[in-house]
């Protein structure tokens, strides 16, 4: 495919949609500005942070599948490309946008478009064509992520077409005329891809009991915070992860770990006092020591 020469700022965009229009970059578009600062507001980072972790959560489906990570052999492409289909609706949720057609939303009166993509490009449909939109891309292998706020001119998309009729976003038109909304920031870690092979093998096996199984993951992430959800995976499909969880404190104790669990206040403060940030629904496992002899959180 030849390579796209793009026009200079100061030309007419090449949509065949009416009203003929200039290419501005970014400083020049008082939508896009609207817009940016209706962001800058907002601890953007943060809460696209949790908005991607909830999708991938989500299309993992942890409890039930018992699969940790996006790259796994056992998800399917096709998996992998709707976590930006989920993280629409997250981030909707997260900022508390309203579900606007004809694109995903409005923000401070101009509609705008949510895009991600996991893989190289984002794909632009026809209805957002020299619309605002939001594109995040997420880079599992690298565990990053960072988002933009572009308009998508028809003359900065690439000739390519699907039967669809989405175009993708030109390198350079990303590079030069779009504004972030946060750099690369860092998406947080699964514990369970810190496990080796063999040790993954273990924990995720059928047997023996859920107990002895997250007693060996906590052996094994010992000083790693815990969230719920790897509870729910280490037990997809069985009964009560999370009371079988409660249920490895006496074992660990013998093993010399204390458990701590984010749903109790004294556990958040041992956690705190050993540098944690422990959250409800969350567990670590600590090697006890004076400080804890005497703790039952």
């Amino acid at each position: 495919m030849p390579k796209l020469v793009l026009p200079e700022l100061g030309a007419l965009c090449a949509s065949e949609r009416p009203p003929a229009h200039q290419l501005v970059g970014p400083e020049d578009d008082l939508e896009l500005q609207s817009v940016l600062g209706w962001f800058r507001s907002h601890p953007v980072d943060a809460l696209y942070t949790e908005a991607i972790g909830n999708s991938i959560d989500y299309v993992l489906d942890g409890g039930r599948t018992g699969r940790f990570d996006l790259q796994l052999p056992t998800v399917h492409p096709g998996e992998r490309a709707s976590v930006g289909a989920k993280l629409e609706y997250e981030v909707l949720r997260v900022f508390d946008l309203p579900k606007v057609k004809p694109l995903d939303t409005v923000i401070n009166g101009s509609p705008v478009d949510i895009k991600a993509t996991t893989t190289g490009n984002w794909t632009i449909p026809s209805e957002a064509h020299c619309q605002l939109c939001i594109c995040t891309k997420i880079e599992l292998s690298k565990n990053r992520h960072r988002t933009l706020l572009v308009r998508t001119h028809r003359s900065w998309l690439q000739e390519g077409e699907n039967k669809d009729g989405k175009r993708g976003l030109a390198a350079h038109a990303r590079d030069h005329w779009s504004e972030p909304l946060y750099d690369w920031t860092p998406l947080p870690v699964n514990p369970l891809r810190y496990l080796t092979d063999v040790q993954a093998a273990e924990v995720l096996a059928d047997k023996p009991g859920q107990v002895k199984r997250l007693l060996k993951m906590f052996q094994y992430l010992e000083g790693r915070v815990i969230p719920r959800n790897v509870i729910m995976t280490v037990g997809a499909g069985k009964d009560d992860p999370v009371r079988r969880a409660r249920e490895a404190r006496g074992p660990a104790e013998q093993l010399g770990l204390n458990l701590l669990c984010g749903d109790k206040v004294e556990s958040r403060e041992v956690a705190a006092a050993h540098g944690y940030a422990l959250r409800p629904g969350e567990w670590l496992a600590l090697r006890q020591d004076a400080d804890q002899t005497n703790t039952s959180p």
